[in-house]
């Protein structure tokens, strides 16, 4: 079968795991605990998938040291276990195993840290799934093309048979840098119209919905990927 797409590289929060309240609950736990002013949920959700540096400088406005020390609390919190875990969302398991039968390769393009990913994908049984995957602490933070660059190295893959899947502009926008096709989900932290704004082609407002499209045979396109 002709593929759509060979490459696929996903965001983790807000595309695949429903972990919008726990970023936020974390996010303003850190404030208190490091004595700035605590965000409001929407202010905080604005910034998830920027890295985790790069998105507390934006939503507090603060030096490096306070950067640093907001981060430690939030890190705190987040591998803790005083914030309740997040969940998968609805069809992300079942689309993944048989994206992954059918011989596409998967990948995980992250504002998460190393140690944050590796605990979800640890939790959520799915690691083996992923041929290669980068953090915000390994690259610049989106919307900066590099991770994305990387997983295509690794992959040795070229641009065009590569998409992107996420929920907020800057995983687009990271997208549209690095000249790959991205695609955005409605149930994260950024609505449609803001998505397709910054370039992303179509948005589902489910996974199930993303995942018939994906398994759509590519016309008009060679079996050869030379």
């Amino acid at each position: 079968m002709n593929r759509r797409y060979d490459v696929i590289v996903f965001d983790w929060d807000g595309t695949l795991m429903d972990s919008e309240a726990r970023i936020v609950t974390c996010m303003q736990r850190a404030a208190a605990d490091a004595g700035v002013p605590v965000p409001d949920a929407a202010a905080a959700r604005d910034v998830i998938g920027l890295g985790l540096r790069e998105a507390i400088a934006r939503l507090f406005g603060v030096g490096d040291d306070y950067v640093e020390r907001i981060a430690n609390a939030y890190r705190a919190h987040w591998l803790g276990d005083d914030v309740e875990a997040a969940a998968m969302f609805a069809g992300a398991e079942e689309m993944l195993r048989d994206l992954h039968r059918e011989g596409h390769l998967l990948a995980v393009a992250t504002g998460k840290s190393r140690r944050g990913l590796d605990k979800a994908l640890d939790e959520s049984g799915l690691g083996d799934l992923f041929h290669v995957t980068r953090c915000a602490d390994e690259t610049f933070s989106k919307p900066h093309p590099q991770m994305l660059e990387e997983i295509l190295t690794d992959l040795n893959a070229r641009p065009e048979y590569a998409i992107v899947v996420g929920d907020s502009e800057y995983d687009i926008q990271m997208a549209t840098n690095a000249g790959v096709a991205s695609v955005g989900v409605t149930h994260g932290v950024h609505a449609a119209e803001r998505l397709l704004a910054n370039g992303a082609s179509h948005c589902f407002t489910n996974l199930d919905d993303l995942h018939r499209w994906l398994k759509e045979p590519a016309t008009g396109l060679s079996d050869a990927r030379g």
